[in-house]
């Protein structure tokens, strides 16, 4: 059984950066996609980025396209998100989930981890 656990959040002000860690356990990463996404309270879930299994192949929502940039290692059975100029539109807890060989940000992903929290606030 894959299990997920992410890493990374705390409170950081606007502008700056945070680096969250997704890592697995019980299976190799190898041969699935990995996404994050990303909920703030009173909205709905959003799909921050994802990445294919294999990492030859990235999706960024517009609301963060330029800032944040996922990136695999599986060497290291983890995946990265990098966020840079941190807005305060950012703040929410943050998930990343894996889905057997391919994934979308609009899609259905089986395996989620708990979410580590980010606020962005001066």
């Amino acid at each position: 059984q894959l299990q997920l656990a992410e890493s990374g959040g705390g409170l950081v002000q606007p502008g700056g950066s945070l680096r969250l860690a997704c890592e697995a356990s019980g299976l190799s990463l190898n041969n699935y996609a990995v996404g994050w996404f990303r909920q703030a309270p009173g909205k709905e879930r959003e799909g921050v980025a994802c990445i294919s299994a294999g990492g030859g192949s990235t999706n960024h929502a517009d609301s963060v396209r330029g800032r944040f940039t996922i990136v695999r290692d599986d060497a290291k059975n983890n995946v990265i998100l990098q966020m840079d100029n941190l807005k305060p539109e950012d703040t929410a807890v943050y998930y990343c989930a894996a889905e057997l060989l391919y994934g979308k940000l609009d899609g259905a992903w089986s395996y989620w981890g708990r979410g580590t929290q980010v606020t962005v606030s001066a």
